[in-house]
């Protein structure tokens, strides 16, 4: 017998049909374009470009694939090394390890919650002074919110630095009237199942050099050479995109103005229902950006309002909602123990500051009202409580 007590599960991200997708679908298999090649593939990088209006897309299998290329793409190599985001997924940083090369960990500042300028540029600086400059520097943009990228191209360009853009999670989130993701050399995105929109699996890197993305189409296909027979002369990868799977991507792309509007939303009333508890502190939106609050995070102070992450999160999960920790930053985790780091200033980290008081909520676009008041009930009562 079911037990109705127990209460529906609330996601923290769960992903969001349009209906749109089936066409795409049918119409692979009803023309036996299965393979990662493809109509959908084809279509789908296009209409991606030209969303975020940039010349060109390489649809990939993942978004650490994507960073991937991209690192090979900039010829990092066995000894080099990369700047990164400290207070991000490690997906963003995994691919440097794979080409044998050493990140360094770059801090956050508290008004964006991403990479400092003020730590990168000391870096940099650094870095420059020992003649070992890094071959390249990835910008995290968080939880869908557009980093300080005015101040951070300026600094990697006064060292000549290349960017890479991770927008894994900001697809659809401008900067200053431009699309995240288009401001670097690369930009990546993830299509995986709990981002705005979704292929089940999957991600893209996006440039305006038509000839690094050509090459990286060519490693994305095992490098093979051209050539009569089976020939390669460099390392390639098992990372395109299926048609399939990009037939997903081509209904999600239709509707994603609509999710972030719904995302937006949720924030909102977020906002306007938690704001002005004690001790809760929104993730901000740097002025002249629109983030597409993929998902909605905060701050607690305990010694305000009275209670721990910790014991938030368990009574959240007590009524069967999943909430989660902010991403604990890299510089942090046991897999990069003894990797530089760099903080925002002498006296402060922000990233582990934001780790250890920050919680994400849930914030799927296919929330229902009902659903998210039972979300802002539940951390009001334990607040309260």
């Amino acid at each position: 017998m079911i037990n109705t007590s127990i209460k529906k599960r609330i996601l923290l991200s769960s992903p969001h049909m349009s209906g749109n997708e089936d066409k795409y679908i049918k119409e692979a298999f009803e023309t036996n374009w299965i393979a990662p090649l493809g109509p959908n593939l084809d279509a789908f990088e296009k209409d991606l470009a030209e969303y975020v209006e940039v010349k060109e897309a390489v649809a990939v299998s993942s978004g650490t694939a994507a960073i991937h290329l991209a690192l090979s793409l900039l010829d990092v190599k066995k000894g080099d090394t990369v700047f990164c985001s400290s207070l991000t997924f490690v997906a963003t940083a995994n691919p440097i390890l794979y080409l044998n090369a050493k990140p360094i960990f770059i801090d956050s500042e508290p008004e964006t919650w991403n990479m400092s300028p003020n730590a990168l540029e000391r870096a940099l600086r650094e870095a420059s002074n020992t003649g070992k400059l890094p071959k390249a520097v990835i910008i995290v943009n968080l939880y869908g919110q557009p980093a300080k990228m005015d101040e951070l191209i300026t600094i990697c360009n006064q060292y000549e630095v290349s960017i890479i853009e991770d927008a894994a999670e900001s697809l659809g989130a401008t900067y200053k009237g431009k699309a995240s993701g288009t401001f670097g050399k690369f930009g990546i995105y993830s299509f995986n199942g709990n981002k705005i929109i979704t292929t089940s699996g999957g991600g893209a890197v996006i440039s305006n050099d038509t000839n690094a993305l050509q090459h990286a189409r060519f490693l994305a296909t095992q490098a093979k050479d051209d050539a009569p027979h089976y020939q390669h002369s460099e390392v390639g990868y098992n990372y395109r995109m299926s048609n399939i799977l990009a037939g997903i991507g081509r209904g999600q792309l239709e509707v994603l103005e609509d999710r972030i509007k719904a995302r937006r939303a949720v924030y909102d009333l977020y906002y306007q229902e938690l704001a002005n508890l004690s001790g809760l502190k929104f993730m901000p939106e740097l002025e002249n950006t629109r983030s597409n609050r993929w998902l909605t995070a905060l701050t607690i102070n305990e010694g305000e309002c009275g209670i721990s992450i910790k014991k938030l999160l368990q009574s959240l999960e007590d009524e069967n909602i999943e909430a989660r920790h902010v991403w604990k930053p890299l510089h942090l985790q046991p897999l990069f123990q003894g990797n530089d780091y760099y903080s925002h200033d002498r006296e402060s980290n922000v990233s582990e500051h934001l780790f250890f008081s920050g919680i994400c909520l849930p914030s799927g676009s296919s929330m229902t009202r009902d659903d998210q008041m039972r979300v802002i009930h539940s951390i009001k009562n334990a607040i309260n409580g």
